[in-house]
């Protein structure tokens, strides 16, 4: 079952969000006091899994509407549209299909039976939840289908994703004295676990981790045997929380002890790089913060890190560069059985290959609005993506004024600017100077480039290599329908395949393949010292020169193909390269034909 679009209402600065339709992983975007936090507080309190939490209209009630408050209880806070898949059908005919009478007949006895329907191939429930009242769940036409109302909900309440809000990152990892933290949940009540601190219900699930009741826990702290047998519950507590751990932080080995001597409990980090056990609260923010959300999200999840959705408040925020891209990385893993909503204003936590999964929080007039994609009329958000693309504002505000090309990377940029200078020199044609080349890095995030460009209405192009990833990218476009949605602002956007723009009449053409395959493979040999000969180049269905020199290079020599040491010897000839002569054969065909066909697409002479 998938979250596929929510809506806030009512709710603190959010007085209609609007529908916000969601992805496996999406990434909301924006600035401080925007109201993020209140969306993910909002759509959490429609299945916790920490039990209690609930709308407070004292707290909650939009204070610029404070006199509609008297009238709050059953308004309508939060609605989510889950999508069940055929599994989730399965189960729930299974489970909540009216039965009918069986009349009694030739020896069988008169009762009820479950009716042969035929399932649905698709099923959406809407889930909700008002002021004042609990969950509530709505299948359109449920009785149509054959089925009863109250089995839905209860068939919906054991099958809903459990909500996981991991927003305190407070989580100090000092030690902690059960006796006493048995005082403060006796106090608040042992069904109102979420009234206590963030480090409070932490600890509290180390112990449900480790199948441990607190009250034993303390009363067997108290005897000798007590204390013995405690040792090996902790023992197991810590290989379990360890274990858990590993499988969502990559970095490094990391084991856990939990220690207790008496009532003081401690919570020992040792690396298995140093061997040597440090008090977690001596680690840093970032780790700790991980930390609790592995193990909040194990006790979620019952361990089996699915069927929820996480609700993630700057995850990352105080993680370093390379960290923040592991937790991407993870993020990506566990989405193929959960779904993932997080907030940020990082650019390094904007996957660039995705930009479907952007959503902008902006604030107008005080109040929450959304928008769907990577571009917004306010600084703060729009400063996060510019970031992440590589943007300095002047760079922005300059490419808002010229025909933006998009190429799939900086070698590109330096080949085409090459080739321009020497044909254009020559008196043959080149890029227009109208047109400003701007590298993405990679294919795969060419299409969040695009994007971005569409929605900042800029005169925009792409060029992307004719091979997988480029067809690739090209499909993620369309996808996105970024060519309609230019045309419906007045605006062209051109998706050009290297291949077809330069005349090349090969099956897949990269930007190496400008140049004969001659040409790259002698740079493969001077950058490696090796000899590899045209004739040991495999025919294997690939026409890309790279790719069949990195088959020879891998199999006959051991080494991986780094284009960035071949560019460097491409460099040397580049250097030396002032007219057309002096191109490799056929370079100077290609190049001018691919220019041609660029600024024909811009409409340039």
């Amino acid at each position: 079952m998938r979250l596929s679009k929510f809506k806030i209402t009512n709710y603190r600065n959010i007085l209609d969000s609007g529908w916000i339709t969601t992805t496996n992983v999406t990434a909301f975007v924006g600035q401080n006091e925007a109201g993020k936090s209140n969306l993910f507080e909002a759509l959490y309190c429609l299945n916790p899994y920490v039990a209690g939490a609930a709308y407070n209209d004292a707290e909650d009630w939009p204070v610029d509407d404070w006199k509609g408050r008297k009238d709050s209880k059953g308004k309508l806070v939060c609605q989510a549209i889950f999508h069940l898949d055929s599994d989730d059908i399965q189960s729930l005919f299974d489970d909540a299909t009216i039965q009918v009478d069986v009349a009694e007949t030739e020896g069988d006895v008169e009762g009820t039976a479950v009716p042969n329907i035929k399932l649905p191939e698709s099923l959406d429930i809407l889930v909700y939840r008002h002021y004042g009242h609990g969950t509530g769940f709505k299948i359109e036409d449920a009785e149509g289908l054959g089925l009863d109302a109250k089995r839905v909900t209860e068939w919906a309440k054991t099958s809903l994703p459990k909500f996981v809000l991991i927003h305190d990152y407070n989580f100090s990892g000092t030690q902690v004295e059960l006796d006493q933290l048995k005082q403060r949940w006796d106090s608040v009540g042992r069904d109102n676990r979420h009234l206590l601190s963030a480090e409070d219900q932490t600890i509290l699930i180390v112990l449900d981790l480790a199948q441990i009741d607190i009250d034993d826990f303390v009363e067997k702290g108290a005897t000798a045997d007590g204390r013995t047998i405690r040792q090996f519950d902790k023992r197991a507590a810590s290989s379990y929380l360890t274990q858990q751990f590993q499988r969502l932080w990559t970095q490094k080995k990391v084991k856990f002890d939990i220690d207790i001597d008496g009532p003081t409990l401690n919570i020992f980090a040792e690396d298995e790089a140093i061997g040597f056990p440090v008090r977690l609260y001596r680690r840093s923010t970032g780790f700790r913060w991980y930390v609790s959300f592995a193990w909040k999200f194990t006790h979620a999840s019952e361990g089996e890190f699915e069927n929820c959705v996480l609700l993630l408040e700057e995850p990352g925020v105080h993680l370093h560069y390379s960290g923040q891209r592991d937790l991407l990385r993870v993020f990506e893993g566990l989405a193929d059985t959960n779904t993932i909503l997080y907030t940020t204003h990082l650019a390094s936590m904007v996957d660039q290959a995705n930009p479907e999964r952007v959503r902008i929080v902006e604030s107008r007039g005080n109040h929450l609005a959304i928008n769907h994609g990577v571009v917004s009329s306010q600084a703060a958000p729009m400063a996060v993506i510019e970031a992440s693309l590589g943007l300095t504002s002047d760079l922005s505000g300059m490419l808002g004024n010229r025909k933006v090309l998009i190429v799939e990377g900086g070698t590109d940029a330096l080949i085409l600017n090459k080739l321009s200078g020497i044909l254009t020199t020559a008196g043959k044609v080149g890029l227009s100077d109208q047109v400003y080349l701007w590298p993405a890095a990679t294919s795969t995030k060419a299409p969040m480039y695009a994007a971005f460009a569409i929605g900042q209405r800029w005169d925009a192009a792409v060029l992307l290599d004719s091979d997988d990833a480029g067809l690739a990218a090209k499909k993620k476009i369309a996808d996105l329908m970024l060519t309609e949605l230019a045309a419906e602002d007045g605006y062209e956007f051109r998706v050009l395949m290297l291949g077809q723009a330069s005349g090349i009449k090969k099956t897949d053409v990269a930007i190496e393949d400008l140049f004969p395959d001659d040409f790259f493979r002698e740079c493969v040999n001077r950058a490696y010292g090796i000899a590899i000969r045209t004739e040991d180049l495999p025919g294997d269905g690939s026409t890309l020169v790279s790719k069949r020199v990195e088959k020879v290079l891998k199999e006959r020599h051991g080494k991986e193909l780094d284009k960035k040491l071949i560019l460097s010897e491409m460099l040397r000839d580049f250097d030396s390269w002032t007219k057309v002569s002096d191109l490799p054969k056929g370079t100077a065909v290609s190049a001018e034909k691919l220019f041609k066909s660029i600024n024909a697409a811009f409409k340039l002479e």
